[in-house]
């Protein structure tokens, strides 16, 4: 798998609004924001894709939930809610090939897909 920028994220190589690392995740500020709140949560472990997800990523995968709440009560969007999303490859509008889930509020998001 070839490295990508989210991994030299990971490992500090490159520099990032980091709002949330621990053992097994880490969430930075996407640098592109298409809401007022926009992060992105990866595992610390390079993961291609969600296709790529095997049984023993299963701790890391829970931790991406569990970190977007904390985050999200944090920013201050828990209440009024917020959404989750995973790309995958390119028809999904996959982008970075590192598994990340993104979380964006702080604004109504209206409707997922139009037609």
């Amino acid at each position: 798998m070839a490295d990508t920028i989210f991994g030299k994220i990971v490992r500090g190589e490159v520099e990032a609004d980091v709002v949330y690392r621990d053992e097994l995740v880490t969430a930075f500020r996407d640098i592109n924001a298409q809401a007022p709140t926009h992060v992105l949560i990866v595992p610390n472990e390079a993961i291609p894709t969600a296709a790529d997800v095997e049984p023993s990523h299963e701790p890391a995968l829970g931790r991406l939930f569990t970190a977007a709440r904390k985050i999200a009560e944090a920013e201050g969007i828990a209440e009024e809610g917020y959404r989750l999303i995973v790309n995958v490859r390119g028809h999904g509008g996959q982008e970075v090939f590192h598994l990340h889930m993104h979380l964006l509020g702080g604004k109504r998001l209206g409707r997922m897909l139009s037609g």
